[in-house]
């Protein structure tokens, strides 16, 4: 049974079916179910998928591996993995957090490989912390060369703060504060428990914390 949905013009409602409409104009939800359908995901619905969530992919692993050369051909390996199992997805209204899982894990995947030990992270602006904890943004009017100074020193540290927590921190901090996941997003893409996220979160925050006292309390 086909879906549609209604178009008020004067005092007429026109209802267009959804399997009419512009692929611009679908919902996400309904790409995913176009790219289920068949022997062979849809490429038209697949395409505009890419193009909705490829800054998405991107903005991940520049946080997780700012300094990889080769993180276009990653994300290239990532895309690939979707197309093969979008199929597997059970739940495509959960599109977003199911991209995340594979683009985390296939990152984890190619670290293992490389042997990195302290995959660098990056933080390219300050975040406030929702609930209030801990305030990362230095607010300056018009800075001065001293001022200047001192916040490349504390983006320095954040930094190096951020790069020497542990993995299972790590992970979980940049995709709470840079990707602005919810608890429960992040619960389902690290395959912990809603718990273990919010413990492993708030024990981030306090070493963040603790590392850069110096700066957050002159």
């Amino acid at each position: 049974m086909s879906q549609s949905i209604p178009i008020s013009w004067s005092n007429a409602e026109v209802s267009i079916p959804l399997e009419q409409l512009p692929l611009e104009q679908l919902p996400n939800t309904d790409l995913v179910l176009r790219c289920q359908e068949g022997v062979c995901p849809d490429k038209a619905a697949f395409t505009e998928l890419l193009r909705r969530y490829q800054s998405h992919v991107d903005k991940i692993l520049y946080h997780l591996a700012p300094d990889w050369q080769d993180r276009a051909d990653l994300a290239q390996e990532i895309w690939i993995r979707v197309y093969r199992n979008i199929k597997r997805l059970q739940e495509p209204v959960k599109f977003r957090g199911w991209l995340s899982r594979i683009a985390t894990n296939l990152f984890y995947d190619e670290l293992r490989k490389r042997k990195r030990v302290k995959p660098p992270l990056s933080l390219d602006a300050p975040r406030n912390i929702e609930d209030g904890e801990m305030d990362w943004e230095i607010a300056a009017d018009g800075p001065g060369p001293d001022e200047d100074m001192a916040t490349r020193e504390f983006y320095s540290h954040l930094h190096e703060a951020i790069a020497d927590l542990p993995e299972a921190f790590r992970t979980t901090i940049v995709l709470r504060e840079i990707e602005g996941l919810a608890y429960e997003e992040i619960a389902e893409i690290t395959g912990v428990s809603l718990g273990t996220v919010k413990s492993r979160i708030a024990r981030a925050r306090q070493r963040l914390q603790t590392d850069l006292q110096v700066y957050l309390n002159p």
